[in-house]
């Protein structure tokens, strides 16, 4: 048993972010496993959270539009609400050209500044073979430590060779028990209030100046 245990208290919010590109993507995978680590985890302590797991690809024409013209989509502005709410989060990404997949960044870059500041969270990405493995240090853990974001220490890289062998289940219980021990004596809902959008369902048939990015 780790030398910590989670406060049971009030019910933890989980934001769990998938940036797989296909409705059955080892990254979906891969972020289940570690979301239902987690509250393995938690439950041993007495402690309950609620799991809210976002598909990336469902929004990706809302972040298209999002970067074209400044509006948010009510998906997308919900979406980042349960964010701003979320007690930890759980990122996970597939790795394209030896980085982090665009729709993930494409997320990140729609979130208002200290979105992620002091947050626990957990980095995982998934990837065709070890050549990659270092993705989660010198791509995700640099971008999440200039978000201000709390990282676990373990972080979780998987190739499809791992899930038939031990390391794996290993490392997902490591890391899951590293992010508990990271949350918050009591949950922390919102911290603050919301940034004003400008919502598209506002201004369906005006979209603002494109701007340089």
């Amino acid at each position: 048993m780790p030398p910590f245990s989670v406060p049971p208290g009030p019910t933890r919010q989980l934001t769990v972010l998938s940036g797989g590109l296909s409705g059955s993507s080892s990254t979906r995978r891969l972020a289940d496993h570690l979301a239902a680590a987690v509250l393995d985890r938690l439950a041993a302590d007495g402690a309950t959270a609620v799991t809210h797991t976002v598909e990336l690809r469902d929004l990706a024409h809302d972040l298209a539009d999002h970067q074209l013209t400044g509006l948010h989509t009510p998906a997308l502005a919900d979406t980042l609400d349960r964010l701003a709410d979320s007690d930890a989060v759980i990122a996970a990404t597939p790795v394209l050209h030896a980085s982090f997949g665009g729709l993930f960044k494409s997320f990140l870059d729609t979130t208002a500044p200290g979105a992620f500041t002091g947050r626990p969270v957990l980095l995982a990405a998934s990837g065709g073979s070890l050549r990659h493995c270092l993705v989660l240090d010198h791509a995700l853990r640099p971008l999440f430590t200039t978000l201000g974001a709390r990282l676990t220490p373990t972080g979780v890289y998987a190739t499809p060779a791992d899930w038939a062998g031990p390391e794996l289940p290993e490392r997902i219980t490591r890391a899951a028990t590293e992010l508990c021990a990271l949350l918050p004596a009591a949950p922390t809902r919102s911290r603050g209030p919301r940034p004003r959008r400008r919502s598209a369902a506002a201004v369906p048939n005006q979209a603002s100046p494109h701007h340089e990015r």
